[in-house]
């Protein structure tokens, strides 16, 4: 079953972390959270549910200004084939969300381990990242080393990598 709001805070607080969360409408692309964020410092993300051909599944955060060319990004994070989106059944299923709220702190909903974290380098350029507690009508700060505290305490550890930007052109 996956966890509340509430219940990830508690989580987030047993851990030692502070966080700061902002509530707001609901945002279901970049450009609608970029409208409606106001003054929230870090980093903001894109997160992007992945799987192969063999399915294996891959949860991909980058920043949201980021181009990821879907075509050959397998071949950096270690995939068995190209990548597809992953169907919102396995998404609910592993990481307890839904469209338009994936997020790296739903990885406190993958018990079984069926997802791969790959974070971009980017990233760690800022003090704080940006991302969805389990809903899309919010948006939740931690800082850069508290979330690799989080990702540590669910089991999953994250793989680095420079997420080359592809060439719009």
């Amino acid at each position: 079953m996956s966890k509340s709001f509430e219940e990830l805070m508690q989580f987030i607080n047993d851990l030692g972390i502070e966080v700061s969360t902002v509530r707001h409408a609901a945002v279901f692309t970049v450009a609608e959270a970029q409208a409606l964020r106001g003054k929230i410092t870090g980093a903001h993300t894109k997160n992007l549910f992945l799987k192969d051909k063999k399915d294996n599944f891959f949860l991909l955060t980058v920043d949201e200004e980021a181009n990821v060319d879907l075509k050959t990004i397998h071949t950096k994070i270690g995939a068995s084939s190209r990548l597809s989106f992953g169907k919102p059944e396995k998404l609910l299923e592993y990481l307890g969300l839904t469209p338009g709220s994936v997020s790296v702190l739903g990885l406190i909903n993958d018990t079984g381990h069926n997802v791969m974290v790959v974070l971009d380098e980017s990233l760690f350029k800022h003090e704080a990242i940006n991302a969805h507690p389990l809903t899309n009508e919010a948006t939740t700060s931690i800082r850069t080393d508290d979330l690799l505290k989080f990702l540590e305490a669910t089991g999953h550890s994250p793989t680095v990598l420079k997420i080359e930007a592809s060439n719009p052109n």
